[in-house]
Formats: structure tokens, C-alpha cells, sequence
């Protein structure tokens, strides 16, 4: 998946999880949890939908890897094959 594609899919997978966000303010660096006030059963459920819309696995060590846009586009960039 390209960068375009990666990010479509994560913020797909926020907008299914919070369908009142306005995910074109979020912040690349912005705590996504804090945010967009998730508790950890709505993160489990954007790590799914990640995988469901990527097909990559992310092993639940790294979700605390992922808090951001930004970092949740690098691992998931470096996890495809992409460049960081």
C-alpha cells in the first residue's frame, strides 16, 4: 500500500470507531485516544479495522506504538514495505 492508501485506511478505521470526529482537524501528532476520547475497547476496535483494511497484523505490544497518525502511518509504511 502507498502512503495515500495507508492513510485513506486508517482514517477510515477512526471513522467507523468515532462517526462524530472531524478527522480533518486531527493532528498528526495529537494523542489519537486522548483526542478522540477513546477508551481501550474503541482502540482494540481501530487496530481491527487497520487489519481488516490493510491486511497488516499489528501484535498488540506494538499498539502503544500507534498513539498518533503519524506514528501509526510509519509502522504501518515500514511494516508494507514502505519507505518510514
Amino acid at each position: 500500500m502507498n502512503a495515500t492508501e495507508l492513510r485513506s485506511a486508517v482514517l477510515d478505521a477512526l471513522q467507523e470507531i468515532a462517526p462524530e470526529a472531524d478527522l480533518s482537524i486531527l493532528s498528526e501528532d495529537a494523542d489519537i485516544r486522548d483526542e478522540l476520547d477513546l477508551d481501550s475497547m474503541d482502540f482494540l476496535n481501530f487496530m481491527i479495522g487497520i487489519h481488516e483494511r490493510t491486511g497488516i497484523d499489528v501484535p498488540e505490544r506494538d499498539y502503544p506504538r500507534l498513539g498518533t497518525l503519524r506514528a501509526a502511518l510509519g509502522f504501518l509504511s515500514r511494516q508494507s514495505g514502505g519507505a518510514a
